[in-house]
């Protein structure tokens, strides 16, 4: 127990004058005529004590700062130390120099340290480091070095880094944050709208954007047409994020008549401004490709997400789809051979998407296989058609053609840009050349400087993109075949729900060119059909789901073996009860819990899943919860939907 110098005192002076008191009382007790006598000798022996104890105080404080020589002659001074200093024993000050009493006060005696300098931690003090103190409006670091532990006596040295610390701040507070912002959809929007109308609508978007930064020490500079680039101090770049850039919500509310959504890359704290600018361009391609209409912030930590509230704008063109398809086609052409691969539990619009692009390797006469794992997919019913229709040789494990993989061999990632969710990590690994289709929006973890990148979160499937890169590859003659057709129409059908959701024009382009390919609608459907066994685990999941806000939400165990495919159609089926905007269905699954969310448009579950790990679409998205429980997901679901749906209240009240 550490020992207290000045309780210590007190008690002895409180013992002392205890005692002096009981033999006073008794001697009156014996004589009572000695009573006044008595009382004015307690009192001058009370004010010796005081006046000896001062003296002592004294004594010592002078013994410490040097003005009495230890014996020997060793002069022991702190007092001439030109940074403040101070004695300290169990807490209690036992002295301290000038320098301390001209920057912290006077300091009583024995007094309790934390009342001279609060929040001092010895422990801390003590660290090479030492430990950083705010008094008042200045700023200190504490060293403190133990004298002797058998006596708990420390000394104690601050070093005022006021000036400094509050340079440091300023200079943090002024470092430049970098922006890069791009109206969606520019030459889209504007296409065939008269200049008069074209002249107001930008001129709404300039307005907003010099009133938002002018509020600011930065500026803002028009690069081009719908383009823009802002440089502003850190300080005011976390208004902006405190805010959570309301210039989104100001940009979407400009005009009823037309949807105008911004786009915006930020890269903040880079060593140099040339690194900010390229962090804001890696940002900016971040915000495009998970859809527009939000601003990805990007440090040394990752990227950081705000907004992403409203629908995608589709603003592809079939020129961009025409050169994509040949590019991809030159890759084919120049590998030896092609391995296609897609995603973890590969669904019908993967194993589509992989059988349009087996198509194009064969249009080009360049071997190629797709790597699927039969045992874990959610398309075993296209499998096995096209097992049962002679081209079960077209499908392979994707460990049987890791001793296949050259330096020439060109990987096709289809339906995923993340690296985590590919089908096999180890062929990614090993293929030096590396082409990504996909129509999911952009989030951390994904494939980097693929050699072809057709990336269109505006699309609705993967198997779109892939149909409209056939019409482009080749001659006439080279067209896929009815049973091909099939699979793409099939995955197209898949992430549209049957074209009812995240569908645009060139979604009905594609399919029409499928059934004039000779995919027909009856045998897609059958794609579809359920066993009793999934149906009945399809509906006990229904069943069991609770309304909560508008959300359905409905937590399971463990499904049996090949039932998988019912969490998504459990999700689908729920969108179709009144009141439900979102749907979210939870199955326990290795130890973790799988997610698959669906939405009609009103509640972004996509936001709701990256919450929670995970990603996708502003309709369609999931997430995987390791070492997780159904009932923690269930927690853990239903207050991500209360943050959400507090965040539109918040939203709507502005």
């Amino acid at each position: 127990m550490k020992r207290n110098p000045r309780l210590q005192l007190e008690i002895l002076l409180a013992v002392l004058a205890a005692l002096c008191a009981a033999l006073l009382a008794l001697l009156v007790f014996a004589e009572p005529l000695l009573l006044i006598p008595a009382g004015l000798a307690l009192v001058l022996i009370l004010v010796l004590a005081a006046f000896g104890a001062r003296r002592l105080r004294r004594r010592v404080a002078r013994y410490l700062g040097g003005e009495i020589s230890a014996p020997g002659g060793i002069q022991a001074s702190l007092a001439a130390m030109p940074l403040p200093t101070l004695v300290l024993q169990g807490g209690a000050l036992l002295w301290c120099n000038p320098r301390f009493e001209e920057a912290i006060g006077p300091g009583s005696l024995l007094a309790p340290v934390q009342q001279l300098l609060p929040g001092l931690d010895l422990t801390a003090a003590a660290r090479p480091e030492g430990q950083d103190l705010t008094i008042g409006e200045r700023r200190f670091n504490a060293y403190a070095s133990g004298a002797s532990e058998k006596s708990g006596v420390w000394v104690v040295f601050l070093v005022e880094l006021t000036e400094l610390r509050a340079t440091a701040a300023e200079y943090a507070a002024s470092r430049p944050a970098y922006m890069l912002l791009e109206v969606d959809g520019y030459d889209i929007l504007f296409n065939g709208m008269k200049d008069s109308e074209k002249a107001r609508l930008m001129e709404g978007v300039n307005r907003t954007l010099e009133q938002y930064f002018g509020q600011t020490s930065g500026f803002l500079r028009r690069l081009s047409a719908g383009r823009y680039v802002a440089v502003v101090e850190e300080r005011h770049m976390q208004q902006m994020v405190a805010g959570k850039f309301s210039l989104l919500d100001q940009i979407r509310a400009l005009d009823d008549s037309q949807t105008i959504t911004l786009s915006a890359g930020v890269g903040r704290g880079g060593a140099t401004l040339a690194e900010c600018q390229e962090m804001a361009q890696q940002s900016l391609d971040m915000a495009l490709g998970r859809g527009g209409d939000q601003v990805a912030v990007k440090t040394r930590d990752g990227f950081e997400f705000y907004g992403g509230v409203s629908r995608s704008i589709e603003k592809r063109s079939k020129v961009k789809n025409r050169i994509l398809a040949t590019a991809l086609a030159d890759m084919i052409h120049q590998s030896d051979s092609v391995i296609i691969m897609g995603h973890k539990m590969s669904d019908l619009d993967c194993v589509g998407a992989a059988i349009g692009v087996l198509r194009i390797c064969k249009i080009m006469d360049v071997p190629a296989i797709i790597a699927v794992r039969s045992g874990a997919t959610l398309a075993g019913p296209l499998l096995r058609r096209f097992r049962d229709a002679g081209f079960g040789d077209d499908f392979t494990e994707p460990e049987d053609v890791l001793d296949t993989i050259t330096k020439d061999t060109l990987l096709v990632v289809v339906d995923t840009y993340l690296t985590h969710l590919l089908e096999s990590r180890e062929i990614y690994e090993r293929c030096r050349h590396v082409a990504v289709i996909d129509h999911h929006r952009k989030t951390m973890g994904y494939i980097e400087n693929p050699v072809v990148l057709c990336h269109e979160p505006y699309a609705s499937s993967a198997s779109e993109l892939v149909s409209e890169m056939l019409q482009y590859v080749g001659t006439r003659e080279d067209k896929p075949t009815p049973l091909e057709a099939e699979a793409l129409l099939a995955g197209i059908m898949l992430d549209t729900r049957n074209f009812a959701l995240h569908t645009g024009v060139r979604t009905f382009e594609a399919a029409a060119y499928l059934r004039q390919m000779g995919a027909q609608t009856e045998e897609v459907k059958r794609l579809f059909a359920s066993s009793m066994e999934e149906y009945a685990a399809k509906a006990s999941l229904v069943e069991n789901a609770v309304i909560h806000k508008g959300c359905a939400i409905s937590v399971c165990g463990p499904l049996a073996p090949g039932l998988a495919v019912v969490v998504p159609q459990a999700a689908n089926d729920l969108l179709g009860i009144e009141g439900v905007a979102a749907s979210f269905v939870a199955v326990e699954k290795n130890g973790g819990v799988n997610i698959s969310a669906r939405s009609m448009g009103e509640v972004n579950v996509q936001v709701i899943m990256e919450s929670l790990g995970g990603g996708g679409h502003l309709t369609m998205a999931g997430a995987q919860l390791k070492d997780c429980s159904a009932q923690r997901a269930r927690e853990l679901l239903i207050s991500a939907v209360d943050a959400f749906r507090a965040d539109q209240e918040k939203k709507a009240k502005k």
